[in-house]
């Protein structure tokens, strides 16, 4: 009898690891179309999602606005129907920058890359003659500069900055914006959120606390709410931050005379969405730039006002926006932005911050867990 077990287990062993082969190998063999079929649900949910992201994004201004709301005592109807009042005042100051952004920023920052892909190649010829015309033992001439001078000649700004690419590009915004459908469903879904944040919280704090235990849930729900108040506070405060700067520094430019000053200003205030480095990057791009379309003197006009705004920002305007919340070394956030830069590129580089305050915390709150338990 005990045989017959062990032959019986035996076989059962070694159908399980066949049939385990041969799914395996299915799945390999069919591959192919099980990412389709994951790409497909992907684009199916794709509303969904962005319906998500829409809810999170507005989340922290309409419950603001619906605080301000349920505080008006002279009009009861509003503090009554506060939340679906916020949620629309909030969508119509959406929808009203939105037409800001499309009819007076986009065409003139499309026209200046179209006019620069146009022109890039004058500009170089213009700055390289002046450059030959200046005296052998001139900084321009050393073997630094040359050597740079020559590697941008390698460089086709076309295929950089593509015309027909960016133009792919809009036309793919267009027929995505064209899917009324998905507009649609997408808007839905962020009203609905917002509308019932407070029922869908719920469920999902009950869903957790029968899952985990208590003092499991607990902890999770903590980590919940303190990684996304630091996810929001940064990536909000740091969109605000760099309209800001990208508004300031076009008025500078514009000001100075600057060519292509909105494109420049607002790449600026883009690249400072990157802690550190990305202003240093924007700036130097900045600068080369109005050193091919205004000459040297309006450059280094444009580099010293940039630097003062850019001082201004970091010392006084920043940290009223963003505030010390993050509390992180600087040198712990280079290192963060290069490995996520390395790793992720753009989205990387932006998300490390936020990224490494989390880990932050929780490495934190590990080592004080640690120490009360030595002291215990």
């Amino acid at each position: 009898m005990e045989k017959q077990t062990k032959n019986w287990t035996k076989w059962l062993y070694w159908f399980t690891f066949a049939v385990a082969v041969i799914v395996i190998y299915k799945t390999v063999d069919s591959l192919g179309q099980i990412m389709n079929w994951i790409t497909n649900l992907l684009s199916i949910l794709a509303p969904f999602a962005i319906g998500v992201l829409i809810a999170y994004i507005l989340y922290i201004p309409c419950k603001k606005v619906e605080t301000t709301y349920k505080k008006s005592k002279k009009m009861p109807i509003i503090s009554k129907k506060a939340r679906p009042l916020s949620i629309l005042t909030v969508y119509l100051i959406a929808l009203i920058l939105l037409v800001i952004l499309i009819n007076f920023i986009v065409p003139p920052i499309v026209q200046s890359i179209i006019d620069l892909t146009n022109n890039f190649a004058s500009y170089y010829e213009t700055a390289v003659s002046k450059i030959n015309e200046l005296p052998e033992d001139s900084f321009w001439k050393t073997e630094v500069i040359t050597r740079v001078v020559k590697e941008l000649e390698n460089i086709d700004i076309k295929q950089i900055i593509n015309v027909d690419v960016l133009t792919q590009y809009a036309q793919g915004a267009l027929s995505f914006a064209s899917g009324i459908f998905d507009i649609f469903v997408a808007l839905v879904v962020s009203i609905y959120i917002l509308n019932s944040r407070t029922e869908i919280l719920t469920f999902f704090r009950r869903l957790a606390g029968s899952i985990f235990n208590k003092k499991a849930y607990q902890n999770l729900d903590k980590y919940f709410h303190r990684t996304n108040e630091i996810f929001f506070h940064f990536l909000s405060s740091q969109f605000l931050d760099a309209i800001v700067v990208g508004i300031l520094t076009s008025i500078a430019m514009s000001i100075l005379k600057v060519k292509y000053a909105v494109l420049l200003g607002f790449m600026i205030g883009i690249f400072n969405l990157i802690p550190y480095i990305g202003a240093i990057i924007a700036v130097v791009i900045a600068g080369i730039i109005t050193l091919l379309t205004g000459g040297l003197s309006q450059a280094i006009w444009m580099l010293v006002i940039v630097t003062i705004l850019q001082q201004i920002d970091a010392n006084i305007i920043n940290p009223k926006i963003v505030g010390n919340s993050l509390k992180i070394n600087p040198i712990l956030v280079i290192l963060a932005v290069t490995i996520g830069g390395a790793y992720f590129g753009m989205l990387g580089m932006f998300l490390a911050v936020p990224v490494i305050a989390i880990v932050k915390v929780l490495i934190e709150d590990f080592i004080e867990y640690r120490e009360q338990n030595k002291i215990a």
